[in-house]
Order: C-alpha cells, then sequence, then structure tokens
C-alpha cells in the first residue's frame, strides 16, 4: 500500500487504486496529491474520511464500497467536482441533507446494500444525476423532490420496503430504465405514459392487481413482473347500480368540456379562479367517449397483448386499468373492457 501513494506522489497521479489493502483509515499523503481525479479505496474496512480530503479540488470519482461506514462522511459535500460517488455494501443508515446538497456535480450516485430508510428532500439538488442506485436497503418511501431530476436515466429502488411511488417520479422523462422490483407495491401512479423513453421496466415481486392507464402505450423493450397480485379475466354477472351524480360531479364534467374549447367563455374565465385549476387537473377522459370527468365514477381493466419485441417472464397478455364514465358507455357493444370485482 506504501509503495502505491509513494509512486503515486512522486508521478503526480491522477488516480489511485488502494482497493483490498485491508486498510482502515484513508493514509493522510492521499490528500498531498492535488491533481487526483480517481480514488478507488473499495474492499477495506474504512469507518470514516480524513478532512485533509478537502484538498482533492479535483476528484471526480470515488468508490469507498464494501467498507464500514455508517454515514455519509460530512467531507464528501465539500468535493463539489465529484461526479461518480459509489458507497455500496457499507452500513448507512441516513443520507445527511447537508452531504447531500454539496454534490450538485453528480451523475452516479451508488448507495446498494445498506441500510437506508429515506432519502433527503434536499435530492433536489442532484439535478445532474442520471444513475441513482438504492438498491438493497430499508427505504419506506420516496420524495416527491426526486421528480426534479430531470436528468434521471436509470432509477433501482430493488428490494426495499416501498408502499408507493410518488406522482413526480414522471417528471423524469429521460428515464429508460426503472428497476422497482420486490417491494410493497399496491398501484403505479397514473401518468406513466410521461415516460416516453422507458425502455426497461421491473415490477417483479410488488402486490399489484393491474397496471396504469395507457400503460400500453409506453415502449417498453423489457418487462419484468412475475409475483404480482394482477386480476385475471374471469367474466361474472353484477349488479348495476343506479347512476347518480353529484352536483359537483355534474358541474365539474361540464367546465372540463367547456375548457376544451379555446374560444368559450368558461375556458377563458379559469384563469381569475386559480382554486379551480388545480381540482380539474385530477380530471381523466372516458376510455371509451373520451368525455371528462373528475372523479373515477367505474373502474375497468382491458387485458392488452404485449409487443412482440418486448421480453417478458410470463404471460403474453397484461392488465392495464381504464376508467369509464358511466354504465351507459359500459354497457355499449364492442368494446373489451371489464368491470372489477373487489373482494
Amino acid at each position: 500500500m506504501t509503495e502505491s501513494v509513494v509512486r503515486a506522489l512522486y508521478s503526480k497521479a491522477t488516480s489511485l487504486n488502494l482497493s483490498s489493502k485491508k486498510i482502515n483509515v484513508v493514509p493522510e499523503c492521499v490528500s498531498r496529491l492535488p491533481n487526483l481525479s480517481v480514488l478507488l479505496l473499495k474492499n477495506n474496512s474504512i469507518s470514516a474520511l480524513p478532512n485533509e480530503l478537502l484538498c482533492l479540488h479535483h476528484l471526480v470519482e470515488l468508490n469507498l464500497g464494501n467498507n464500514a461506514l455508517k454515514e455519509l462522511p460530512a467531507v464528501l459535500g465539500h468535493l463539489e467536482s465529484l461526479k461518480k460517488l459509489y458507497l455500496f455494501s457499507n452500513q448507512i443508515t441516513a443520507v445527511p441533507p447537508d452531504v447531500i446538497d454539496g454534490l450538485q456535480n453528480l451523475v452516479v450516485l451508488n448507495l446498494n446494500h445498506n441500510h437506508i430508510r429515506r432519502l433527503p428532500p434536499e435530492i433536489k439538488s442532484l439535478t445532474r444525476l442520471r444513475h441513482l442506485s438504492v438498491l438493497d436497503n430499508k427505504l419506506e418511501e420516496v420524495p416527491a423532490e426526486l421528480g426534479h431530476l430531470t436528468s434521471l436515466t436509470e432509477i433501482n429502488f430493488t428490494s426495499n420496503n416501498l408502499p408507493s411511488l410518488p406522482m413526480q417520479l414522471y417528471q423524469c422523462k429521460e428515464l429508460t430504465k426503472l428497476h422497482v422490483a420486490r417491494n410493497k407495491l399496491t398501484s403505479l401512479p397514473e401518468g406513466i405514459k410521461a415516460l416516453k423513453k422507458l425502455q426497461v421496466l421491473d415490477v417483479a415481486g410488488n402486490k399489484l392487481s393491474m397496471f396504469p392507464v395507457e400503460f400500453d402505450s409506453l415502449p417498453l423493450k423489457e418487462l419484468y413482473y412475475e409475483d404480482n397480485r394482477f386480476v385475471r379475466c374471469e367474466p361474472m354477472s353484477s349488479v348495476q347500480d343506479v347512476q347518480v351524480l353529484m352536483l359537483k360531479e355534474l358541474a365539474a364534467r361540464f367546465v372540463l368540456q367547456q375548457d376544451r374549447d379555446m374560444s368559450s367563455l368558461v375556458h377563458r374565465m379559469l384563469p381569475y379562479y386559480p382554486s379551480l385549476p388545480e381540482l380539474l387537473a385530477n380530471g381523466s377522459c372516458c376510455a371509451l367517449c373520451l368525455n371528462p370527468f373528475l372523479t373515477t365514477w367505474l373502474e375497468c381493466v382491458h387485458f392488452v397483448s404485449v409487443n412482440k419485441e418486448t421480453k417478458i417472464r410470463s404471460s403474453k397478455t397484461i392488465p392495464v386499468r381504464a376508467l369509464l364514465c358511466s354504465y351507459k358507455c359500459f354497457n355499449t357493444e364492442g368494446h373489451s373492457y371489464y368491470g372489477v370485482a373487489r373482494k
């Protein structure tokens, strides 16, 4: 190990590999390498980082995988040139906001195989992040602020304790790979069609009953969804309740319909009532007649054939959620939508 550092000192090295050297502290002389851009320290027993690393102003890549860190060292928040940070296989339980806030040039962040329960809202400052991996942790929620990371192309939250995902995730429109297998997801947020570049989706080992509306419009090349609780196509008779719409729903449908006409009085007046657009933003449109409505009136499902070019590990059809505005639409002939029976 000493020879490696001495050689680096004399050669003014830009990279230093001290992986698998059985060290528990970072040699102080490492800070005397001001031109260092890559520092590899994986597979050791390091439990802390010295403040002297602040001198490494040009450090771009730092690999601390498979060590004994219990928290993110504060010094990391001052290494502003870092683009790749690997902290997999440590004993980290939390991600301090002040550390994350100082890593605004990060492109790759790997926190796999730790004990992290939450990511801080300050993660929104990592606006250049492209790869985020928090596989095999104890995540219980994903902050809505993740939606600020619009450069993300790959997210891996496999093997955590996530009961849901934030709708803001769909603001990450550069996503090509999303891995959320082996969590506790009961549904995926509506609006997934916004991920127009998504090619790989892994939701295996969750508690999903169906995929969200317009899921079949995604350009997926790989889909993994085994070991879920998807509804099956088993038609049965049912009793249809009398359709009774509340005044709020009737008014909302009228306003939503009028808002489609750019020249209508309703469309022109909406900006003067700022609370209304926010309320109406939660509306949907009927899968059959395409008319708008505010609240989910009739939840249905249709079974969609997967694109032949898509690699899947299960059946060739998948259940996709659909919303209808009334029994009138549901009772029309020639469609393939089924009502969902709840036990």
